[in-house]
């Protein structure tokens, strides 16, 4: 059963994490898939840029505590969404979670509705903002991501556009999002995949020297004995035994 499913209207493909039931949890599955829909994106002339979105009311939850990628697969899809040489663009009208905050930072352009929220939970279960830290850091406002990588707190769409988490915030997602679209189908191919390799050398530049070490970190954090009674607590909808 697929979990992403893909549409394409007038040069623009929209790939749309499926998996609700799950919250959109980024699943060794999920993962999979969505490189592969972006690896065709990446091969199709007829694509002018792709738009990342979700069904149901969870962009993503981050990662599946039940069958997670490994840290390396999802290093690779995320430095696939910053190489790709179209314009990935992500559209978010639900909530954003750990793991799911890294596909944000990936992204070109991104823009939220009022109804999204956003936390980075990783310090709640025991573990840190690793893998994820790769596109997000280079982008995010250091006093902020200070703030929410150490307290798991949630905050809003206004307050995720004023630390560069995403592009914009409205009501409306796609009504933000309407001349975003316009001015990509009006940009030449090669004009768009010059450009974006412009804005993106400095995060690829975090990729190419931080990769191996966050990588390893991960794993490491998550094969710990925190980790696992993290995990635990979370699945078992209770505090962990260091809550004060």
């Amino acid at each position: 059963m697929s979990v992403v499913r893909r549409s394409h209207e007038r040069g623009i493909t929209t790939l749309a994490l499926d998996a609700p039931e799950r919250r959109n949890a980024l699943s060794a599955p999920l993962v999979g898939e969505l490189a592969d829909a972006l690896k065709r994106c990446g091969e199709d002339d007829d694509v002018r840029a792709v738009v990342l979105t979700h069904t149901g009311t969870t962009f993503s939850a981050g990662a599946d505590l039940r069958d997670p990628p490994h840290p390396d697969a999802l290093v690779a899809l995320l430095r696939q969404i910053v190489e790709l040489p179209r314009p990935v663009v992500a559209r978010v009208t639900g909530h954003v979670r750990a793991g799911g905050l890294g596909l944000l930072g990936a992204c070109d352009i991104a823009a939220a509705s009022h109804d999204a929220t956003f936390a980075f939970t990783e310090v709640r279960i025991g573990v840190a903002p690793a893998v994820i830290s790769l596109p997000l850091l280079p982008r995010l406002d250091p006093r902020a991501a200070a703030r929410y990588y150490l307290t798991g707190e949630r905050f809003d769409a206004a307050e995720a556009a004023r630390i560069g988490l995403v592009t914009a915030a409205g009501e409306d997602a796609d009504a933000v999002l309407a001349p975003v679209l316009d001015g990509l189908r009006r940009s030449s191919p090669q004009g768009l995949a010059e450009t974006k390799r412009l804005l993106t050398a400095k995060v690829l530049d975090t990729f190419d020297r931080d990769a191996a070490g966050l990588t390893a970190l991960s794993a490491r954090l998550f094969s710990s004995a925190q980790a696992r009674e993290g995990m635990t607590a979370f699945l078992e909808r209770r505090d962990p035994s260091w809550v004060r």
